[in-house]
């Protein structure tokens, strides 16, 4: 058994700019001028350090989000009409990011001080599947460099944890140039898929897929499996519950409604994993 893709960030899109507003802090010398006046200080100081944390970057990425997240759950529109325009969404938050020079070593620093998160009953999720030696490919639309670091820092990442993604490039001087290799986004991961898993020799001989994601551009991701067997698919229904329920639970074989634990997953794999059942 192999599982692909376990969407535990509660807001994959939304993490990057959490992550990315505590790479940056700033100081304001004039305000220590015997001219300058203010109520309460601490409170000017705190709002000038959350919007410079926000900074223009941010802004212009929440109106990226803004215009086009919409667009990749409409349920009215097919994924041909989607794909032009999740590469124009992700390259314009690529080229965002170049131009902020995220610097590689306040990296660590920066996922710790944000709102990421895995969801709840990730550890048991995790240790089963290092336990029984079961890989865990992880195709995501984000950065692959943030996400390591999350699972780095809670302890989790493991030799059976490969994640597909869409990595950084630094200059000599550790500061983000460029992004690496292939655009990856929410509709073209069966082709991160295909060409991944054909390299991965822990994927031999293991035809039954459990298949987790959060959206129906995710359903694709087992697509690089070989003569499988069976392939299980949970679907997580964040946001739009009432708009995309009817196409979730024809495409999904079980829906999640707003479920922010990893129980569901956990139960099935143990049942599945549990030596009465080998």
């Amino acid at each position: 058994m192999q599982i692909y893709h376990i969407p535990w960030i509660y807001a994959p899109v939304r993490t990057v700019l959490s992550v990315w507003h505590r790479l940056t802090k700033t100081e304001i010398p004039e305000l220590a001028k015997c001219s300058v006046l203010m109520r309460e200080r601490s409170r000017v100081e705190e709002m000038i350090r959350a919007m410079q944390r926000a900074g223009a970057g941010s802004l212009q990425m929440r109106e990226l989000l803004n215009t086009y997240y919409p667009i990749e759950i409409d349920a009215c529109r097919t994924a041909e009409e989607k794909l032009p325009l999740m590469v124009e969404w992700w390259t314009k938050v690529h080229e965002l990011l170049i131009q902020q020079k995220i610097r590689k070593d306040l990296l660590a620093r920066a996922v710790e001080e944000s709102s990421a998160m895995l969801r709840d009953g990730y550890k048991l999720f995790f240790d089963r599947l290092t336990e029984e030696r079961v890989p865990l490919l992880i195709f995501s639309a984000g950065v692959g460099d943030v996400l390591e670091e999350v699972i780095r820092q809670n302890h989790v990442f493991s030799p059976n944890v490969h994640i597909i993604s869409n990595y950084m490039d630094f200059d000599q001087t550790g500061v983000l140039r460029a992004f690496k290799g292939q655009l990856i986004h929410t509709f073209n991961k069966r082709e991160g898929a295909l060409s991944h898993a054909a390299g991965l020799r822990q994927l031999q001989g293991r035809p039954n897929v459990l298949l987790l994601g959060d959206s129906l551009g995710d359903l694709t991701m087992a697509d690089g499996v070989s003569e499988h067997q069976h392939i299980l698919t949970i679907g997580f229904l964040n946001d739009k519950v009432e708009e995309r329920r009817e196409s979730y639970v024809n495409s999904f074989d079980i829906v999640l409604v707003q479920d922010e634990t990893m129980d569901v997953a956990n139960a099935i794999l143990r049942c599945i994993t549990s030596p009465r059942h080998k």
